[in-house]
This record gives C-alpha cells, structure tokens and sequence, in this order.
C-alpha cells in the first residue's frame, strides 16, 4: 500500500491510501476520473507518496517517499499495455468476484518521481547514512 498526496482546490492536503504497483521507479494506481484524488491532479499534478514496511522495532523503519507528477492513462491509450501487464489486475478481480474474461478499463494513475527519500535505518549497520536521496539527472528539481 502506497499514500498518495494531493492538495485539494482550497489548498488544504488530502491523503488517500492505495494499492499500487511500479514499473521502474514509477508507481501506479487504479482511480476513477471523478475520484476526488484523480480532480485533484487534474488541477494539479504534484503530488507525493509514502510507501513503507510494517514497523517491527523504530530501529526497523524502512520506507521510500516519492516526491512528483502524476498523469493519467486511459485504457485505450496505446502506453497504457505496458502497465496493465505490470498491473496485477487478476488477482484484485478474483478478490471482488469477477470474471477474468473482462479485464478492468479504469484508467491509470502514473507518478513519476522526481526525488525519492529512502529510509532505512538498518543502513547504519553498513556504515550509511539511515536516509538516501535519489534524483534523476533529467528531472527538475523540487
């Protein structure tokens, strides 16, 4: 699970939890168009997530921060295939009930980063610091 961070119309932020999936260092989601996440981006595409592992100890945190844009892919658009074959879509039709023999048409949520935070503190055991910051070199800075 992802939380994805948009800011609403009058600016205040808005954090919603997803189920989301990556291809390369880009993460995806399912929303609907008139999801209030989706309007959000519409307006706005910046965006953030935080991804993280279950806390075992507070020496155990581990987890990535993914600072951005998102677009949106509708079904039909032909770059949309290569990430519905990333898209584990079968899995979430079986949990709902559904026919494999019709696969989903929603469209795509595509944050792409332009700065990723990872923090494990872990890292320390290795003689790193717990916190790494990678930026694309074609990306602009934020």
């Amino acid at each position: 699970m992802a939380v994805i961070a948009t800011t609403n119309s009058e600016g205040s932020p808005a954090a919603t939890p997803v189920r989301y999936y990556s291809l390369g260092f880009e993460i995806f989601y399912t929303s609907w168009n008139a999801s209030v996440k989706s309007r959000n981006l519409q307006r706005d595409p910046r965006v953030s997530a935080g991804i993280f592992a279950p806390l075992v100890g507070q020496a155990s945190s581990r987890g990535a921060q993914l600072f951005g844009t998102a677009s949106t892919i509708e079904r039909e658009e032909p770059e949309a295939a290569a990430y519905w074959e990333a898209f584990r879509w079968q899995s979430d039709h079986v949990e709902r009930g559904r026919s494999l023999d019709d696969p989903p048409q929603d469209p795509l949520t595509v944050i792409t980063p332009h700065r990723i935070l990872y923090t494990e503190h872990w890292l320390r055991r290795s003689g790193f610091a717990p916190r790494q910051t990678w930026r694309p070199t074609h990306s602009p800075s934020t």
